[in-house]
């Protein structure tokens, strides 16, 4: 009985011993594998730090919330993408930040110039505007001043008849154009290219003169203006002038050829040639001749 103890015992010493080996070979095997755990940990903190600039602490607060197990490939499928999608983006611009910043300076000084030029388009509409008004009402005025001498003036160059001014083609008188309507006795209302060439002329000499009458000068100068005119017409035609002459002080320098005109002027100027190549000026006051004659 003795000996069958002792074997039992030794059998279960042997057992506790395999035992005890077993748990000691699990002890180092899982020490093993925490170690590993620790330097893989240690890794993952350190790429961690590394790629986020952050620890897996402040990481984990971050997001705030806990991953299951079952999330982790869907989770490593979009850190993939992702970091594909970065690696695709090309270089990064470390100066960006400052070339956004003078990019927004420059939109902003761009944005202050255009609404400067708006403002100022703005004010030179309103200018143009005033402009335009003020020139349609002084033209207006003008315009009628003008067609009132002219009606006068071809009445009394005509001997009657009637004729005026209209403007044609638009409202607006800073784009119309002007007709001149004229009618001589005996003859319809029709425009200027109808009528003949000395009614031209002195329709022409009617709407001179009106011009003259509404904006007066100090000094005319008529240039063979009387050549197409009859002396009928030659003859109102120098009547008009001494009247105009008399009324608005204007001084008139006519240059002709037609006995009436010189016989009706105050001063004769003439250019004679008395010697071959040389030209001389001469002048005769017809008004001192005039006197003198009457004296003697």
């Amino acid at each position: 009985d003795g000996e069958q103890e002792q074997l039992a015992a030794d059998r279960a010493a042997r057992e506790q011993a395999n035992a005890l080996a077993g748990t000691r070979e699990e002890q180092i095997r899982r020490q093993g594998a925490l170690d590993q755990a620790r330097e893989g940990a240690r890794n993952l903190a350190e790429r961690i730090a590394e790629r986020l600039e952050a620890s897996p602490e402040e990481l984990a607060a971050e997001i705030g919330e806990e991953v299951s197990p079952d999330e982790l490939p869907a989770i490593e499928d979009k850190l993939r993408r992702l970091n594909h999608e970065r690696e695709t983006m090309g270089p990064v611009n470390l100066l960006a930040e400052e070339e956004a910043a003078a990019l927004e300076a420059r939109m902003q000084g761009l944005a202050a110039e255009r609404d400067d030029l708006i403002a100022a388009i703005g004010r030179l509409r309103r200018a143009i505007s005033e402009i335009n008004q003020e020139g349609r009402q002084r033209l207006v005025a003008s315009f009628e001043l003008v067609d009132r001498h002219f009606r006068e003036l071809f009445a009394r160059l005509f001997g009657g008849g009637r004729a005026h001014l209209a403007l044609t083609e638009s409202e607006d008188p800073l784009e119309a154009g002007l007709e001149i309507m004229a009618s001589p006795p005996g003859k319809k209302l029709q425009t200027l290219s109808l009528l003949s060439g000395g009614e031209q002329a002195l329709t022409a000499i009617a709407l001179l003169f009106a011009v003259f009458l509404t904006n007066p000068a100090p000094v005319c100068v008529l240039d063979e203006i009387d050549a197409p005119l009859d002396d009928a017409n030659v003859d109102r035609f120098c009547a008009l002038v001494q009247e105009i002459s008399g009324t608005t002080r204007t001084r008139f320098l006519i240059v002709t050829h037609h006995r009436m005109t010189m016989a009706r002027v105050d001063r004769l100027f003439g250019v004679t040639m008395a010697e071959r190549g040389v030209s001389t000026l001469v002048s005769v006051d017809l008004e001192t001749a005039e006197s003198m004659r009457e004296r003697a």
